[in-house]
């Protein structure tokens, strides 16, 4: 009995040994890990562009070091001024023009009864997500909460009470601790060519929409972009294309990987519009500044902006969650702001794909 004690004891010990043995290489390997400088890149930056969570990049490492990596990741914008002139809608000839790559013969083989728009999947390394090609550009509005100031609605709500077909998060808002409502909008907000909420202290540049439906991305006030044109706007950024120069980005960008949301146009005028999914640990981890121009690229965006990201990025087809969240999808996504939408103006034929990824 004695002997059997003492084999069970020096069984349990060396388990033991093992197990602290097991810890102490998997301390010393995080270690290490979180030292390298790809691992400090994607977790400093990640987590200081969600702003509610850039306490976890301060619980590993001091101000000195995220300083040092942020300043090694950032944006060069070119501040070029956009030229409208360069977009000219032409939604007649689009359809019998050869394609220049099997992105643009993608975009333009419509879906069989749906002459408003296209749903193409995205199944990239670290994101998935959708591209939308909206055809004609005057099916593109700008919808907005109708609590604003008091509460937000989510992006399937705004899709149902403005009878459209698709619907994505526009610009920022207010989001203490990453519980903020959609209540109070970052920046102004216009819409129908009036400036229906205002603050100075806005989240980027006015990115929307004149009244010959050209994607216009500016820095000049709400009232001025209005006497220029502007029917709808939000704010928010950066700008990632600006005719048809993208932006420089030195590591990610400072913007880390998150979910994302992008608008943009082509020079003919259809609108591209980009929802990807991420913070989903075995799904997708998001994409970089670099990821979206990639993609804005090959379907030859010529403008374009980033939008709202992390957990607001959402997407909306007939009134029902399309994408997944990383957060709130139990509750049909988010409460936000605003949302840009699709609707039928001409009501040309618009049968939604009932396939969801």
């Amino acid at each position: 009995m004695i002997k059997k004690k003492k084999k069970k004891l020096k069984f349990k010990f060396k388990k033991f040994t093992v197990f602290v043995l097991f810890l102490d290489i998997a301390c010393i390997a995080l270690l290490i890990l979180i030292h390298t400088d790809k691992f400090m890149n994607f977790f400093i930056t990640t987590a200081m562009t969600t702003k509610s969570h850039a306490y976890l990049a301060r619980t590993l490492y001091d101000d000195e070091t995220i300083n040092a990596v942020l300043a090694k990741n950032y944006i060069e914008e070119s501040h070029e001024e956009i030229n409208l002139d360069d977009v000219t809608i032409n939604n007649e000839n689009m359809f019998k023009k050869k394609y220049s790559s099997k992105y643009e013969r993608e975009l333009f083989t419509k879906n069989a009864g749906n002459d408003v728009y296209k749903i193409i999947r995205l199944e990239e390394k670290s994101f998935k997500g959708y591209v939308i090609g909206v055809y004609d550009p005057s099916d593109v509005e700008l919808a907005v909460s109708s609590r604003l100031g008091v509460m937000g609605e989510s992006v399937n709500t705004m899709v149902k009470n403005n009878n459209a077909l698709v619907g994505v998060n526009g610009g920022g808002f207010r989001d203490v601790d990453g519980w903020g409502n959609g209540s109070f909008p970052h920046g102004n907000i216009i819409q129908d060519g009036k400036l229906v909420w205002k603050n100075d202290r806005g989240s980027g540049e006015l990115i929307g929409f004149t009244k010959d439906h050209k994607l216009y991305l500016t820095s000049e006030t709400p009232e001025k972009a209005i006497e220029h044109g502007m029917m709808d706007a939000v704010e928010f950024g950066p700008n990632l294309i600006v005719n048809g120069k993208p932006l420089t980005v030195h590591g990610d960008g400072g913007w880390g990987i998150a979910p994302r949301t992008v608008i943009g146009q082509r020079k003919d005028g259809v609108v591209i519009i980009l929802s990807i999914e991420g913070r989903l640990p075995g799904y997708a981890l998001g994409a970089t500044m670099n990821d979206l121009i990639t993609i804005l690229k090959r379907y030859k965006v010529y403008n374009a902006a980033n939008l709202d990201g992390g957990a607001s990025s959402t997407m909306s087809l007939e009134g029902e969650l399309y994408n997944r969240p990383s957060a709130g999808g139990e509750y049909g996504g988010r409460t936000v702001s605003n949302a840009w939408i699709v609707t039928n103006k001409q009501n040309k034929p618009a049968k939604a794909p009932v396939k969801k990824y």
